[in-house]
């Protein structure tokens, strides 16, 4: 067996036991239902209940003993700060002190003569190096300006040091204790430093006895302050102890002066956690001496640097919880207690309804079997009582309709026969008829199509049902095709929209779309119905008209160009030729030849005008950009109107019939923008666009606009839009408040880009 039958096998096996479960739940009593139901609720109740009170207690225990822990190193390491400064300032002062009487003695001296002052002034500074504080620690003075007097180092005397802001207060202060940080040029990092400070006054000397607070631990007398640290109890026997970075117990209850850290039977990564950390909360499992197993507890910290001190309060956990477990007995009993009591009630409020219950199944089963005169007796006004009142007023209508439902049946066999004759009816309709027809459901899925689909576009109905039919609808065909789904989903029809569509091999087909949405037999909308005829053959054939009408245009345009037109310049030419032999006898009527010279003029210009409209041989002679131009030279005479034109070089329009259509495309939206847009500037644009390599015939205007409402444009927009279907173009107009743009995107089939240089396609 490979290792995916026996997860296979795994599964079934787990699947099996959910369904034995299940159908062991289904299969109970109502009353053991009620009591599993009952029971898990009320545990699930308690359990939450509990859970929160366990949750919330314990909560405010730990928050409180962990604020009480803080409170109380906080105390301890203010009581060792203020202990060790104490002992700092009455050092130095002692010092300060001792070195003030030992000037004035000498200053005494050198008044009652027995030395000279500057005998007694060496003297004094003498005396004053001679001393030491701790390891580093020295005196030295300074005068009220914050010059160097007397100092260790021979190099600062005389030197003015005021620029140091402890000198500052020296200098203000002149008698006092100061703390301040600072760094020897040797040093890298600033040190707290304390210092004691006495003035005399005969020789303005300010006396400084300074060392480094960290110098000073010796001087710290513990026993100040053991006792008070000592005294401090946390629950049962939670304590405050103190040690240094060596791990010795400087103040603990039971390891006084034990060397953590040289102990092996002492657990030591805590304290050196706490060390690493400085400052903060700890809970680890510890056990004293003479105790018997480890207890967790939890620890509040500090860290005093100066002495490399930890000072902490500590607490065991079990202490703290412990009237948790008071409460978690009290809800135990509680829960047994309502337990009792639930299930004594549920087995007595189950039977008042499992016994009706019975005898109603007793009742169904006669029922069942045909007899539809069995009733329930109703004993109470409960619902139990209202469920047999119901039975009882269910088989009185269940034998009444029981007859009723024998003649319906037999009334809507003869109407199922009826539809199925309908729906054989409608499918052999389908079936026949000549024009493709498709039927989608609401998701545009494919129901059904018939064999005039398939003929035309390739596609068979096992390959569409099911599927969508977005593959036969060309890209550019998509915008025009939502619109009509949304008609046809909101309800509306859709009749004879001309559009087109791709067959299996990837021809396009012009068809005519009508459509409806079909409906179910209560009116829901479920579907359409879409027919497509294919009008690829009469769109041929109107092509073929409209060339043909074409050609004839351009032939009438030709006649009255190559013949009427000659004829009308000779007759011209013969009334010139009489209004000069009048005029030259004098003959009244010389004026009237005249005049019929100019009128034959005007006709003869008409004539041409006519022609080039009919047949715009301009295209031929100069190509379709000059034609373009020649358009906007006829319509120069409306004054206020400016046109602009923007042409690549290297692009004409080879096929003749095409260029035709785009002409009078160009003409008639250049007509409608001077006369109907109000506007004073037309843009011509003819271009290529790079990107797909399609040419781009732009007409643009500032005016008003065009009327949104498709039943105000005029037929001129109609015959434009017709003209760019003729020749497979793109037609859009692009409206409003700021002006129109009309827009024919030509397909490269219909056109070449010629090289004027060789005169050959490229």
């Amino acid at each position: 067996m490979t290792e995916f039958d026996t997860t296979d096998a795994a599964k079934e096996v787990k699947r099996g036991k959910l369904s034995g479960i299940r159908h062991f739940l289904s299969s109970l009593q109502i009353r053991y239902k009620f009591l599993i139901s009952f029971a898990l609720i009320f545990f699930l109740s308690m359990l939450l209940c509990n859970l929160f009170i366990y949750v919330y207690v314990r909560n405010n225990i730990e928050d409180r003993i962990e604020s009480e822990l803080t409170n109380t190193t906080a105390m301890i390491y203010d009581m060792v700060n203020t202990s060790v400064n104490v002992a700092i300032k009455n050092h130095l002062r002692a010092v300060a002190e001792k070195n003030l009487d030992i000037l004035n003695a000498l200053y005494q001296r050198s008044l009652a003569g027995d030395i000279s002052p500057e005998d007694a002034r060496k003297r004094a500074v003498d005396v004053i190096l001679s001393q030491t504080i701790g390891t580093s620690g020295y005196l030295y003075c300074l005068d009220s300006q914050g010059d160097v007097t007397v100092h260790p180092r021979g190099r600062l005397i005389g030197i003015n040091v005021a620029e140091h802001e402890f000198v500052r207060q020296m200098m203000t202060k002149k008698q006092g204790y100061l703390e301040y940080e600072w760094k020897n040029p040797e040093e890298k990092e600033r040190r707290a430093k304390a210092l004691y400070m006495a003035h005399f006054e005969p020789w303005d000397w300010i006396i400084a006895a300074s060392a480094y607070r960290s110098e000073f631990i010796r001087l710290v007398n513990v026993e100040d302050f053991r006792q008070s640290i000592l005294s401090l109890k946390f629950g049962q026997s939670g304590y405050a102890f103190v040690f240094d970075k060596d791990g010795r117990a400087i103040i603990h209850p039971v390891l006084q002066d034990v060397n953590i850290f040289q102990t092996p039977e002492l657990p030591n990564q805590y304290l050196r956690d706490m060390m690493q950390r400085k400052k903060g909360r700890a809970v680890y499992f510890w056990k004293n001496p003479g105790e018997t197993r480890p207890r967790k507890k939890l620890v509040m910290f500090n860290y005093i640097p100066e002495y490399q001190w930890v000072v902490a309060s500590s607490s065991y956990l079990d202490e703290l919880y412990q009237p948790l477990t008071t409460i978690r007995n009290v809800f135990l009993g509680i829960s047994l207690l309502f337990f009792s009591i639930m299930l004594a009630v549920t087995f007595g409020l189950s039977r008042t309804i499992t016994t009706p219950l019975r005898q109603l199944m007793a009742r169904f089963s006669t029922a069942t079997a045909g007899d539809y005169s069995t009733r329930m007796e109703i004993r109470s006004a409960d619902e139990v009582g209202q469920l047999a009142g119901y039975f009882n007023r269910f088989m009185e209508q269940l034998e009444t309709t029981h007859l009723e439902l024998k003649d319906e049946i037999r009334v809507r066999r003869m109407a199922e026969q009826a539809r199925n004759e309908s729906r054989v009816r409608y499918y052999l309709l389908m079936e026949a008829a000549p024009d493709p027809i498709v039927n989608y459901d609401m998701k545009g899925r494919v129901i059904y199509i018939n064999p005039a689909f398939a003929r035309v576009f390739g596609w068979s109905l096992e390959e569409c049902k099911g599927g969508k039919m977005d593959h036969f609808v060309p890209e550019a065909c998509w915008p025009e095709t939502k619109v009509m789904i949304h008609q046809v989903r909101v309800g509306q029809g859709i009749f004879n929209v001309e559009t087109r569509r791709l067959t299996k091999d990837g021809r396009v087909v012009d068809v005519s779309i009508s459509g409806a949405s079909a409906l179910d037999a209560r009116g829901k909308l479920t579907g359409s119905i879409i027919i497509l005829r294919d009008i690829t053959r009469s769109k041929n054939l109107e092509k073929q008209v409209m060339q043909a009408g074409d050609r004839e245009r351009m032939n009438i345009g030709q006649e009255l160009h190559d013949d009427l037109c000659p004829h009308l310049i000779g007759i011209s030419g013969l009334a010139a030729v009489i209004r000069e032999d009048l005029k030259s006898r004098q003959d009244p009527a010389a004026e009237l030849a005249r005049k019929m010279g100019v009128l034959m003029e005007d006709a003869v210009e008409k004539t041409r005008q006519l022609a080039r409209g009919l047949c715009p041989v301009h295209l031929v002679s100069h190509g379709f950009q000059s034609a373009l131009e020649e358009i906007a030279d006829q319509f120069a005479y409306y004054s206020g109107v400016q046109f602009e034109f923007s042409m690549d070089e290297g692009i004409d329009i080879l096929d003749d019939s095409c260029a035709i259509h785009l002409y009078h495309i160009a003409r008639e939206a250049v007509n409608n923008a001077v006369k109907h847009s109000n506007c004073d500037r037309i843009i011509i644009a003819f271009n290529e666009d790079a990107a797909d390599g399609l040419i781009h015939l732009t007409i643009t205007d500032n005016g008003t606009g065009i009327d949104p409402d498709s039943s105000c444009r005029g037929i001129g927009l109609q015959i434009m839009a017709y003209r760019a279907k003729i020749i497979e173009a793109q037609f859009n107009i692009d409206t409003g408040s700021k002006g129109t743009t009309i827009l024919v995107i030509l397909s490269a089939s219909a056109r070449m880009k010629i090289d004027k240089k060789e005169n050959v396609p490229v």
